[in-house]
């Protein structure tokens, strides 16, 4: 019913604007009358509204387990993560700078991140509720885009290199601190992905592990300009020079990525005292593992970097998708795009009537 409606409206529209070219005004009325026609069918089949329950988005299911430790040569630990889980965000940053200035750095950089993206997601799901009638769903923010949730997490780390670069002008014992980040907007079916310096992201999809992120990091040059071997990189005395952090500048360059989600993936964030003590195959056989929890896994990772060496203070992230999380997402998302286009089309079909009328009275 949905689709015919919708159909004969923009059919109508067509025919109205070629009439108006055509200086015949009577196409109007059969705008009118599938307007009408569109509103009988909204009432008639209420649970294609955007205010009913069964109608409305939802966040994927998430499980999320984070451990950070301070490895076995460190004094303290300069890593710091942050999640979110209400609002699908988890954040790892791994901080540098002379005594406690790289964990104030990481902490900053993790707190500022969540809270804006928490703020920027609680005023979109309030404005959501209150179009759709004042329903409580506070996950029913399906008309978020991906440019928007882009930019929002551009907006993030910027507030988050700012208050770094304020903390430590106003207090010298904390001048030169910086620090890296990776993190992640888990949104409806889609990851986004924000990463400065060599924290990564890693993805395990159907037994296969993919590096989300690349390394800002001279490193990481080196390879892409072919003067280095990816296998001999592992063993490079220059390994950690890093060519974007935060709090090092007042301007940054983030990196945006974006992809699709699907059941069952998971995901690992992670600093380098992680991947730089496990190889990427040791790390997807510890991912592979189906019978083990995300908890149990965290504790797995950090015991095999210890094992190896254990040189770097080590931190992870974990978040599994829940497959009928993903596949109701999934679902919901066109239903409610389908409701924004008619909605806008609706509104094309009221100024057709406002200029029609203007058009009568001339």
């Amino acid at each position: 019913m949905g689709e015919a409606v919708d159909k004969t409206v923009e059919e109508a529209a067509g025919e109205w604007r070629q009439a108006r070219k055509n200086g015949r005004l009577a196409a109007n009325r059969e705008i009118i009358r599938c307007h009408r026609r569109y509103i009988v069918a909204i009432r008639r089949y209420p649970d294609r509204r955007p205010d009913h329950p069964s109608f409305m988005t939802h966040h994927v299911a998430l499980q999320f387990a984070a451990r950070t430790d301070t490895g076995l040569v460190r004094p303290h630990n300069e890593d710091a993560v942050a999640v979110s889980a209400g609002h699908g965000i988890v954040v790892l940053a791994d901080g540098m700078g002379g005594y406690n200035a790289g964990e104030i750095a990481s902490g900053i950089a993790t707190a500022v991140v969540v809270s804006e993206l928490e703020r920027q997601l609680s005023q979109m799901d309030g404005k959501v509720n209150r179009a759709a009638g004042g329903t409580t769903s506070s996950t029913a923010s399906g008309a978020a885009s991906s440019r928007r949730l882009r930019q929002w997490m551009i907006d993030a780390v910027l507030a988050a290199n700012q208050e770094i670069l304020d903390t430590a002008r106003e207090e010298p014992q904390y001048s030169g601190m910086g620090t890296t980040l990776v993190a992640a907007l888990f949104r409806h079916d889609r990851i986004v992905l924000a990463h400065l310096g060599d924290s990564r992201c890693y993805r395990f999809r159907q037994g296969e592990l993919q590096l989300l992120t690349r390394d800002h990091s001279l490193l990481q040059e080196q390879i892409d300009a072919g003067l280095v071997s990816p296998e001999w990189a592992r063993y490079a005395p220059n390994k950690n020079l890093i060519t974007r952090a935060l709090g090092v500048a007042p301007q940054v360059d983030v990196e945006i990525n974006d992809y699709r989600i699907e059941a069952n993936d998971v995901y690992l964030l992670c600093s380098d005292g992680l991947s730089d003590m496990l190889t990427d195959a040791q790390l997807a056989a510890m991912l592979a593992d189906p019978h083990v929890t995300l908890e149990h896994l965290g504790d797995r990772l950090v015991a095999a970097a210890n094992g190896n060496g254990g040189r770097d203070n080590i931190s992870a992230v974990l978040v599994r998708i829940n497959a009928a999380g993903v596949a109701m997402a999934r679902d919901r998302w066109p239903q409610w795009k389908t409701w924004l286009d008619k909605v806008r089309k609706v509104r094309a079909v009221r100024a057709i009537r406002s200029i029609r009328a203007s058009d009568d009275h001339e």
